[in-house]
This record gives C-alpha cells, structure tokens and sequence, in this order.
C-alpha cells in the first residue's frame, strides 16, 4: 500500500506533511516527501485530511473480562472483587475466553490498539483469537500460588509452561508469551522465587502487578521486613528479565531508583485507577527518574472501555493536578506512552514509531471533524479532541484489520452475539447457584 499525500507523526513525533508512505512485505519501506512509482496492483491511500501514525500498544489488559463490562459499579476494591468478579470468573470456560477475546480484539482494534499485554487464564483460548484476528500480543498465564513449595507440579505452572511452548512467536512472531506474578500479595515467597529462575531461564519477559494500592504496599512491608513490593520482587530475582510492572500508584523514593536500575517498564492504567479509587501515580517522577513509561487499559470490568484515546487524555490530565501545574508533561510524552514506549515494554524493538524499516503497525486519523478544527497543534487536538471515531484505519504488519467500520478478520455481529450468549450462560450458573 501506498499512503498518498498524507500527515504523519515521524518517529520523533514531529509532525510532517504532504508525505508518501509505502508498506511493503508488513514492513514501512519508504517515507518521503516525493512520490515513488507505483508498483503493480498496489493500492494508493488518499490522504488529504487524514494523520498516519503508530498504533497503539496497551501495556497491561484483562482481555477476556470484556464479559463483566459494567458487571461491577460504585463499589469497594474488596467488595468488587469478592462479590462480582471472582464469582463470575470461576464460572469462565474456555470456549467464554475465547469469545470474549475475539470481542475484546474487535474492540481494540476500532480504538488503534495494535498489540497487547495481556494477564489472564485459559490463554490458549486466548492466543487462537487474537492470532485469527491478526493482531500482535503478550500473552501471560498469570500465577496466584501459595502454600507449594514446589510450584513446578501445579497446574497453573504446567499450563503457562504449555502455553509457552506452543504459542511463543507464533503467527510470525506477532505472539509473545511471557511469565506472570499476578502480584506479591497472591504468592508465597516459594512463588516468586521460583517463578524469577524459571523467567531467566527462558529469557522471556515478566508481567506483574505492583504497588496498585496503599494497603497492597503496608501489607508487603509489614510481610517483608519493610520492604515495598518493588524492593522485595526485586530482591526475589523477578526483576531480572524484562519486566512491565502494571499500575505502580504508590511508589516510595527508593522503588523509583529500583525500577530505574533494573530496567523495568511501569504500565499506567490512569483510568482503571481513578475509577477504583487506588489513586493516583506519580508519572512525571517516573519519566523524570528515566523510567519506561507506557500506557493501559487494565480490564474493561475497572475501565469499561478500551478507549486509548480517551486513556492518553487522563494520562495527561491527572498529572496537572497532582502537581498543580499544566506544564508537567509535554504532548510527546503522552503520545510516547501510547506508542514506542509500549513497544518498548513488550520487547518489540522493531515496532511502535514510524520509520523506515520498522513494522507497519500503522492507525489512520481522520482529521476532518469539526472537534479536530481548528488545528493549531494536530498532537493536542489527537490528545484532548480527538475520540475513537476518528480511527479509520487499524494495520497490522501491513494487513489492514479493521476501516472505516469495518473489520477484515472479525465477523463482528457474531462476535458481539456469541459474548452476550457467553455471559447471559455465565449469570444462569450463578443465579442457579444462590
């Protein structure tokens, strides 16, 4: 495909315009200001009125929890948790997982989202939906064990050990497995231990959450000898591969240094967050501090959309409060969090800016609405104006998934109808079990 006369967000995220793109072979093969010669049979893009830039990298997802969507509202952390949603997981199948994937990747891809980390169970009903549905993944079979001194003879280990071996760079590498510490409060120190040798081993990335909320963090140093969570998984080996810590809300001085140090990426979920009132990070910090930031959803049950868009506004936004000041971070750090630096946290260093020879996992901006006029700084108005409509256009290693409405590997009516069959079984089983 050949991008005609287009606005783009380069890889430094400066704006150009009157461009020429070509997409050959899922790769970006040229970009210029001077039109090459068409080849044969490729299909010339008009874009007059439209920005191309990145995707989208959601660096921390629930995908299959598109079925508690609004399932849970107005409600205690504590209270969601035990009443609505551990309840309504235990009653999941793979075949549920499965179809609330497909929903989920339908979902993402109308919102730009190219590629996700994601955190859950029944993961190879998970891997079969979003390898159908052409996008790229960091699929993770997080891990809640205690009491096992030996955790390499439970099922949840043989099972992300399976998922590992049959779906790691599936798809032309579009699929990623890595480990999971679901988080320190749910293993034992055997756990965490043993799953930081097994994470080495194998090279892989590592996806946890840390530090979501205050009592998560008194609780982990009244456990260990005063330690936070990032100091102790630190001190525990989990932090020596490549790690996307999810959430990360109450930092102390020394867990910025840890992070730092050790490379870690933190996956901000300002919306999942602010809606379960576990608080507000301290962004800035961290970028100031050299840290990896990108930017996620959490689960549509905590988010009730995956709406990035909307996600990169209250990135931006919350930081002006906790700061009292507009200024604390720039545009580029925003539309960075949502593209290169998820990349970056999902190992995919052949992605997330666009350049020559990096992967076209590419969105079309519509710039023609009127909320996106006048356009005095095309990256304010995509950051604080823009909304998923907007979005016509979602490419995945050159293959174009979804446009204007439309999705080329979904067949969305029967994905929205076999969801909402998943969950209305789901409710029977818990209705019939009161």
């Amino acid at each position: 495909m050949l991008f005609s006369n287009i606005t783009l967000l380069d890889e430094n995220l400066d704006v150009k315009e009157g461009m020429y793109v070509r997409v050959n072979d899922g790769v970006i093969s040229y970009i210029g200001t001077v039109p090459p010669a068409k080849d044969a049979d490729e299909r010339v893009y008009d874009g007059r009125g439209k920005l191309l830039m990145s995707g989208f990298f959601n660096a921390h997802a629930h995908s299959p929890m598109t079925l508690l969507r609004g399932y849970g509202e107005n409600m205690s952390l504590q209270d969601w948790l035990f009443t609505r949603i551990f309840p309504f997981e235990a009653k999941l199948t793979y075949e549920s997982v499965k179809r609330a994937t497909t929903l989920a990747m339908a979902e993402s891809l109308a919102n730009g989202i190219v590629s996700t980390s994601d955190m859950y169970y029944f993961c190879d009903a998970m891997a079969e939906s979003m390898i159908e549905a052409g996008a790229k993944a960091n699929i993770s079979r997080s891990l809640t064990i205690q009491d096992e001194p030996d955790i390499s003879k439970t099922k949840p280990v043989k099972e992300m050990m399976d998922l590992y071996r049959a779906y790691d760079g599936a798809a032309d590498g579009r699929i990623k497995i890595e480990m999971s510490l679901h988080a320190e409060y749910t293993n034992s120190d055997d756990t965490v231990r043993q799953l930081a040798d097994i994470t080495r081993d194998l090279g892989c990335g590592m996806h946890v959450h840390v530090s979501e909320t205050k009592t998560e963090v008194e609780e982990c140093k009244m456990r260990h000898d005063g330690m936070t969570p990032p100091a102790y998984l630190a001190s525990r080996g989990l932090f020596d591969t490549r790690t996307n810590a999810a959430h990360c809300v109450w930092l102390e001085d020394e867990d910025f240094v840890i992070l730092k140090e050790k490379g870690v990426s933190v996956s901000a979920n300002p919306v999942s967050n602010l809606k379960l009132a576990s608080g507000a990070a301290n962004y800035p910090k961290m970028i100031e501090s050299g840290i990896n930031v990108a930017l996620g959803t959490d689960s549509v049950a905590s988010n009730n959309s995956l709406d990035f868009i909307q996600e990169m506004k209250v990135f931006a936004l919350v930081p002006k409060m906790y700061y009292n000041d507009p200024s604390v971070m720039t545009l580029k750090q925003v539309i960075g969090a949502a593209t290169k630096n998820g990349a970056i946290a999902q190992g995919r260093g052949d992605t997330g800016a666009l350049k020559e020879g990096n992967k076209a996992d590419l969105i079309v901006i519509d710039l023609s609405s009127p909320h996106m006029h006048p356009v005095h700084d095309i990256c304010a108005n995509l950051v604080y104006s823009a909304s998923p409509q907007d979005i016509v256009m979602t490419m995945v290693d050159g293959e174009v998934l979804y446009e204007n409405g439309e999705f080329t590997t979904i067949d969305i009516e029967k994905a929205i109808a076999e969801a909402d069959e998943a969950t209305a079984q789901i409710l029977e089983k818990l209705k019939n079990d009161k």
